[in-house]
């Protein structure tokens, strides 16, 4: 690295944004954990949902080693939305959007901005997110998407000591993950409407379309509680939310070519989805989620325009899928 490149390293700093509803009993560890990397920290902007418990009275009652910029909603608006507003009021180039349910390892920033910084083309970093309750098992270490439309956590229950070399992922989990706010505003940042869940990937889709990638930093630790918001793995709102989405992905991202030859999976996808959450307890919530992704599709959703030159993206982004579903099926 020549010493311009050190220079600004030095001087890089990052607006972290946080989204909040109702957590305030994971403040405290959240801003601890940020203190340690604050050397890197310019702001750490708090997006909070409309929460009623005591978030907001924590975060203006405390001094922390940066500067904290709190944005009150009155309502919950959703995961998208408020990680949006955090991007606009964002004053630094790297953003870290980070849950409010994590705890970070000391010098995971620099880890983050020294992988990101490091090559132009690269449009999202996520940090190797660990279990909170067992540090020993992998959360996420990055999401995959296949001919299915089906996401896949990357790493889930491996052990922590497997993943340690930066790689080329599908897309970042955007509960810790660190993007280009210039890139942001020349792709688009997350989607409002999409509240909750699917955001980052199709975010993810939008990066890839435009040729960028997105990289695993297996040198960012993140500690993460999970489904801290919507208390469980599976309910009606994160089934019904997860199936609209899916449909809103798939329409909004890819070409009719792509959907014509992929219809066949896509088909099995929802299908055989549908099936597990019946067994689950949650078929009717799921098949009202697939039916409100259809009929509000064209009424909510802009369609990514095709672009000539964007063509040979399509053609990595369909081989992507492919290799994935593949990986899948040998499981």
């Amino acid at each position: 690295m020549d010493e311009i490149k050190k220079f600004n390293l030095i001087n890089m700093k990052v607006s972290v944004v946080t989204p909040n509803y109702n957590g305030e009993r994971f403040l405290k560890t959240f801003f601890e954990s940020l203190n340690n990397d604050s050397e890197y920290i310019g702001e750490v902007i708090i997006v909070d949902n409309g929460s009623t418990d005591g978030s907001k009275d924590y975060i203006k009652g405390n001094k922390f080693n940066f500067p904290v910029v709190l944005i009150e909603n009155t309502e919950n608006r959703g995961f998208s939305p408020a990680v949006n507003q955090g991007i606009e009021k964002a004053k630094y180039e790297y953003i870290f959007s980070l849950n409010n349910d994590t705890e970070i390892k000391e010098g995971s920033i620099k880890a983050l901005l020294d992988l990101a910084s490091s090559d132009d083309n690269i449009f999202s970093v996520q940090a190797k997110m660990l279990q909170y309750d067992n540090k020993e098992l992998i959360d996420d270490v990055g999401d995959e998407y296949n001919l299915l439309a089906w996401t896949k956590k990357v790493g889930e229950n491996h052990n922590s000591n497997e993943y340690t070399e930066p790689c080329e992922i599908f897309s970042a989990c955007a509960g810790a993950a660190m993007y280009k706010k210039s890139l942001l505003n020349e792709i688009g940042m997350f989607d409002d409407n999409f509240f909750a869940y699917m955001e980052d990937v199709d975010l993810a889709i939008r990066s890839r379309i435009s040729g960028h990638v997105n990289m695993l930093c297996p040198d960012a630790i993140v500690y993460h509680i999970g489904s801290a918001t919507s208390g469980s793995r599976y309910n009606e709102f994160k089934v019904r939310l997860a199936a609209r989405n899916n449909v809103w992905v798939v329409y909004k991202n890819l070409p009719i070519p792509m959907k014509i030859v992929n219809f066949i999976f896509l088909f099995l996808g929802f299908l055989i989805k549908y099936i597990f959450f019946v067994r689950k307890g949650f078929g009717s919530t799921y098949l009202a989620g697939l039916k409100e992704g259809l009929s509000s599709r064209g009424e909510k959703i802009d369609k990514v325009k095709f672009k000539a030159g964007n063509t040979k993206n399509y053609f990595k982004i369909e081989y992507r899928l492919i290799i994935n579903t593949i990986k899948f099926l040998k499981r």
